[in-house]
């Protein structure tokens, strides 16, 4: 009798440890987290979550809710619900609070990751083909054939026949982007160098320089300057095996850390989408001489150190913002489903 109560208790017990080890929630979660300026989704996953991208399991979000998230403002009160099988997290209802003013300066939904980062990336176009840098309008002149413009100062350009669009952003064309295993050109890097505003459009139209944050010269592209937009997508892992490598790290840099911007060789055609979490992996081989002292390399298991979030899909290029980081993220380092 004794042996099988032992049983039982030892069973419950493991059956208690192995719930505990598979459950998304991270020990001893807050029972409720009110939203404030600065916080991100990111942020309240970590909260609230092992991992960020479980974050649709956690809120019973379809396909479609995940794309088209239920916006969260400061304010708010997300609430861990366990009165169900499984736990949710959930807005609490307004009458559940109590009155609370807010200013409306701070009515705007809180972004994924933090806007300060990434908003460069967002409001520029980063990322060009080679057939679209010779169909985009381009600086042939200054004013008083000036070589180099600065703020205020007017440039002749090609290519704006009408006043449709009147806000431009100025680039330089960088490096090539190239795939690692294909060698294929992916694109080219677009360096915001300024931004202007059509003055009279014809051939050639006028355009006066805002802002000029290098030097502005002759073969500089123009490109119609989006609107800013928040990143508001919930963290989640791909819905399909993906894999990838890291191409570049944004700035010239050699070396990338946590909220450092890194380029991916995947994008849009590949599956990638905006939101999507990865992981940052690397190859490891340990050397080692054999008993007639020839070099032998042996393959390890990769060594999994990072998290990143993509913040910006083109079509075979990606842009995504270190997450989370235990070394250095170098060029040629694998990102796969986390």
């Amino acid at each position: 009798m004794v042996r099988i109560i032992s049983a039982l208790i030892l069973a419950v017990f493991m059956a208690c440890s192995f719930a505990q080890e598979n459950s998304p929630l991270v020990d001893n979660p807050p029972a409720r987290h009110v939203v404030v300026p600065g916080d991100t989704l990111w942020g309240i996953a970590n909260k609230f979550l092992k991992e960020p991208w479980r974050w649709p399991e956690l809120w019973q979000l379809n396909k479609e809710q995940i794309k088209n998230p239920h916006k969260i403002y400061p304010g708010d009160v997300v609430v861990l619900d366990r009165s169900g099988a499984k736990p949710k997290l959930r807005i609490a209802s307004p009458n559940q609070l109590k009155p609370q003013v807010y200013s409306e300066a701070i009515k705007k939904e809180i972004s994924s990751i933090p806007s300060s980062v990434i908003e460069p990336f967002i409001a520029k176009p980063m990322i060009v083909s080679a057939e679209a840098l010779d169909d985009v309008p381009r600086i042939i002149a200054g004013q008083e054939d000036r070589t180099f413009l600065g703020n205020d100062d007017i440039a002749f350009v090609s290519g704006i026949p009408d006043a449709r669009i009147v806000n431009w952003n100025v680039f330089r064309p960088g490096k090539p982007l190239k795939d690692p295993d294909s060698e294929e050109i992916l694109g080219y890097e677009a360096y915001d160098v300024g931004s202007a505003r059509l003055v009279q459009p014809g051939t050639p139209a006028i355009v006066k320089i805002m802002t000029a944050r290098e030097e502005i010269g002759r073969g500089e592209r123009l490109t119609p300057a989006p609107k800013k937009d928040i990143v508001a997508y919930v963290p989640r892992a791909p819905e399909k095996q993906l894999s990838g490598k890291v191409i570049s790290m944004y700035g010239a840099l050699n070396e990338g850390s946590t909220l450092s911007v890194i380029t991916l060789n995947r994008g849009t055609r590949d599956g990638l989408e905006v939101g999507h979490v990865l992981a940052l992996q690397r190859h490891r081989s340990a050397v080692d001489y054999d008993d007639d002292n020839k070099r032998v390399t042996t393959a390890l298991p990769d060594e999994r150190y990072g998290l990143v979030f993509v913040f910006r899909a083109f079509e075979r290029v990606s842009y995504a913002l270190v997450m989370e980081a235990s070394r250095s993220v170098i060029v040629g380092d694998i990102v796969k489903n986390p």
